[in-house]
Parts: C-alpha cells; structure tokens; sequence
C-alpha cells in the first residue's frame, strides 16, 4: 500500500505533538487532584489548518480562507455528569457561543453574557437535535496572509454565501452536496444569492462592527 505522504511538515507535526502531550499532562493532573469529575473541558480549534502544513481535504482551502477548510473545526466539550458519552452533534455552531454556553454552565453569579453573536450550546449539549439560530455569519474584511481576500459569509441550512471585496466576487455553494465547494451557484440561483445578502445586511447592521472602507491608495 502506498504512504499517504500529504502531511509531512515535521515542525507542524511536532507542534501537535506537543499540544497533544500538555492535554494529557493537564488531564492527568486533574485526575491526579480528584478533580476530573468536577471540571469542563473544551477543545476547540480557532480555524482551519494551515495549508503549508497540513491537508484539510475534502474541505477546501484552509487558514486564513472563508471556504469550509478554514472555518469548520473540531469541538470537543467534556462536561461530566451532564452530557452523555461517547455521543456526537451535527448543528454548526460558532466560537462566539462558546462564552455564553460557559456562563450557563457556572450558573449563579456568572457574569451574562451581552453584546455578542452567541448562544448558549448546553441544549445541544443536553440532547436537544437543534438551536434557535436559522444562521451563522462571518465578517472578515482583512487581508490575511494567507487568503489575502476580504469578505463575508453566511450559512443558512445547507446553503452558504461567500461574498469577497476585493476582487469583488459572489459565491453560492449548497454543503450538503457539495462539501469541498466546487459547484458555485450563485448565477443559477439568484434568489438564494438575495436572500442571503439580505440577511447578512441585516446582521452586520444589527452587530454595528466598525466597517471596512475604501483606501484611497
């Protein structure tokens, strides 16, 4: 059988290597202190691996990128005696839940959680199938070092909208059928492509982000 040699930067593999090492050197004190059965854990990735590093297939792209490469992550959360084992959840969430899904779990005298684009995960957490969200947005007007392409996007159901600024360019990619983004809708589909504008305007002006503008250079 041929090696699968599509991950093979020895920095980025020691690098994980070590994250891997500290967490089982952290769970091991936990237990160590009797502490293990009274402690969340979460562990979360804040974005896509690095693609000079690292293989992301079937997602496309990767850090730094508003294809699915670069913002679908892992979530572990460990929460003993309230979530069951060895069970899984496919809604998408985002990372700003992560902040009031902490607050609910604390209880009495957390401080609440105000002026974010969050919920609370512990429903899902405690089995129920879906939120009270009908979508999830991403606003990044930046030139990232890797991307070097400013814009948004917003998923809603299976569909999912990337609109760039710079070059401006509009794509529609339906996840369900079509999870490495390849088939892009948008010219097919312009009433998707309305609807999702729509709602992203409505968020953003909701949010009151301080906005991207033009450099007059």
């Amino acid at each position: 059988m041929e090696k699968n040699t599509s991950q093979k930067n020895a920095v980025y593999a020691a690098m994980i290597e070590n994250v891997d090492t500290n967490i089982g050197r952290l769970l091991a004190e936990l237990e160590m202190m009797n502490l293990s059965d009274n402690t969340i854990i979460i562990f979360y990735s804040d974005n896509g691996g690095e693609q000079k590093a690292t293989n992301n297939k079937p997602l496309r792209e990767g850090k730094g990128f508003l294809y699915e490469g670069g913002i679908r992550v892992p979530l572990i959360i460990k929460w003993p005696g309230k979530i069951a084992e060895n069970t899984t959840c496919d809604t998408p969430v985002i990372s700003d839940d992560i902040y009031p899904t902490i607050m609910e779990m604390v209880g009495k005298g957390a401080k609440p959680a105000k002026d974010i684009d969050g919920l609370s995960l512990v429903p899902l957490l405690l089995g129920e199938k879906s939120l009270k969200r009908e979508q999830l947005c991403w606003y990044y007007p930046h030139y990232s070092p890797q991307a070097k392409m400013p814009g948004h996007a917003i998923r809603k159901g299976d569909f999912k909208l990337i609109e760039y600024y710079d070059p401006e360019k509009i794509e529609l990619y339906n996840l369900k059928y079509d999870i490495n983004e390849s088939q892009n809708l948008a010219d097919s589909h312009p009433e998707k492509v309305h609807e999702l504008e729509y709602e992203f305007d409505r968020w953003l002006k909701k949010m009151n982000p301080v906005m991207h503008s033009l450099n007059p250079n």
